[in-house]
């Protein structure tokens, strides 16, 4: 039977990570990087949706638009960002838990991941597409808080079954975002355990529209709606690429997520919250934001 185009993904995508796999982790992430910063010269969607973003996060406060030649090694600066989490990502896996945490360091806010899972309440950590999350899946793996997240099921199934596999030697499960998602985390979080959630991008839809980086963006409710309903303590984080070969997380305080009126209202308030904390976590470092979309309304405006 004729192999089918997305059966030839998997292939290729299993040949590169197990080929990656065998890489010194500086030699991978240099090759990477460089391919990277090679298809930044390509003009595509993707190149001018993340130009388009760190033109809006540049000039946001400033009374003058940045120069085309500056916002250009913006650019560059960000598919190689982008090379070096897929690099790393597929090098992670052959490293022990606690070697991958001997490469990442809490710079802030470790003492509010410490007492939320003593809670016993469950803890959601709210992320953006900045750095490379999996490494702070390993940290908190090796600190005895194994991280549950959800991710975009993948064509085909072998492609999303195989990264599943990689992501659990890494110590992180992956559950697959399909009807059963919600309940699964539901289950964890009753449990007392660790959830990580993505939420700078409205993959399903059905999300609610708050400022995300002064603008009006759509972002999923999933990380308030799960600690309204639970209980859990929601915190916001950032896993930064840096410096050097290490990794650095920022962990902001607690998210209040005390009921105040109808779940709707405070599903919005919540969610704008998480959305200032995730602002502020992505201009610390805008080239490592790796959004390839517009993830804001046409407008533009703010509230």
């Amino acid at each position: 039977m004729e192999e089918t185009a997305a059966h030839r993904r998997f292939l290729l995508y299993k040949g590169l990570g197990a080929l990656l796999e065998r890489f010194d982790v500086s030699l991978a992430v240099g090759v990477a990087e460089r391919l990277a910063w090679l298809v930044s010269f390509r003009e595509s969607a993707s190149r001018q949706a993340v130009a388009k973003n760190l033109r809006r996060i540049t000039e946001q406060g400033s009374s003058t638009p940045i120069d085309d030649r500056v916002l250009q090694r913006w650019v560059r600066r960000s598919y190689a960002s982008y090379g070096r989490y897929w690099a790393e990502g597929a090098t992670l896996p052959r490293l022990s838990v606690d070697d991958a945490a001997k490469k990442i360091d809490f710079v802030e806010g470790i003492e509010h991941l410490h007492d939320a899972m003593a809670s016993g309440r469950g803890c959601i950590i709210a992320l953006p597409h900045v750095g490379s999350w999996e490494w702070g899946g390993a940290l908190c793996a090796s600190l005895g808080y194994p991280m549950t997240a959800i991710a975009e099921k993948l064509d085909p199934p072998e492609l999303f079954d195989w990264f599943v596999s990689k992501r659990r030697e890494m110590g992180l499960t992956i559950e697959p975002l399909d009807e059963h998602a919600g309940k699964k985390l539901l289950n964890v979080l009753h449990e007392g355990g660790l959830v990580g959630l993505l939420c700078d991008r409205d993959i399903e839809g059905g999300g609610v529209n708050v400022e995300l980086l002064g603008a009006r963006a759509t972002v999923p409710a999933g990380p308030a709606t799960l600690a309204l309903r639970t209980g859990a303590v929601l915190l916001v984080a950032a896993i930064f690429s840096g410096p050097g070969e290490h990794h650095s997380i920022v962990l902001g305080p607690p998210v209040p997520t005390d009921r105040r009126g109808r779940l709707r209202e405070d599903v919005m308030r919540v969610t704008q919250e998480v959305t200032d904390q995730l602002s502020l976590l992505i201009r610390r470092a805008p080239e490592q934001w790796h959004v390839f979309s517009d993830p804001f309304d046409s407008t533009g405006e703010t509230p």
